[in-house]
C-alpha cells in the first residue's frame, strides 16, 4: 500500500463503504451496526525487513452467534476486498490479514 494510499481519507471511506455492505450480506450483521476505524502504524518489522513493507490488517468483532464458518468466508471476502482495493506500488509487499473475534458478553453501544 502506498503512502498516499494510507493517508487519505478518500481510500479510507471507499474501503468502508465497501466493506460495511459485505459484511451484513455475510454475516446477517445490520448496516448501521458496522463502524469503521482506521489506525495507522509507523514502526513495525515484517521478518528480518523493516522498508518494503505494508501491513494491513483488519478486526471486525461480531456478536455472539456466528458460526466459525461464517467468521472464516467474511475473512476470505475481507481478503478478496483488500486486493481488489489496494493498488500494487513497486518495491512494497502488502502482508494483509483478518481477524473475526467474538465480541464480549459485556459489549454494549449506542
Amino acid at each position: 500500500m502506498s503512502h498516499e494510499q494510507r493517508g487519505d481519507t478518500g481510500f479510507a471511506q471507499a474501503f468502508a463503504l465497501a466493506l460495511h455492505p459485505l459484511v451484513v450480506s455475510t454475516v446477517d450483521a445490520r448496516l448501521e451496526a458496522c463502524k469503521t476505524r482506521f489506525r495507522r502504524v509507523e514502526d513495525f518489522v515484517v521478518g528480518a525487513e523493516t522498508a518494503g513493507r505494508a501491513v494491513l490488517h483488519i478486526e471486525i468483532g461480531l456478536l455472539h452467534g456466528r458460526t466459525d464458518a461464517n467468521k472464516i468466508r467474511l475473512a476470505d471476502a475481507v481478503l478478496t476486498l483488500i486486493a481488489a482495493h489496494v493498488k500494487p506500488v513497486d518495491g512494497v509487499t502488502v502482508h494483509s490479514s483478518v481477524e473475526i473475534p467474538t465480541l464480549d458478553v459485556s459489549y454494549r453501544s449506542r
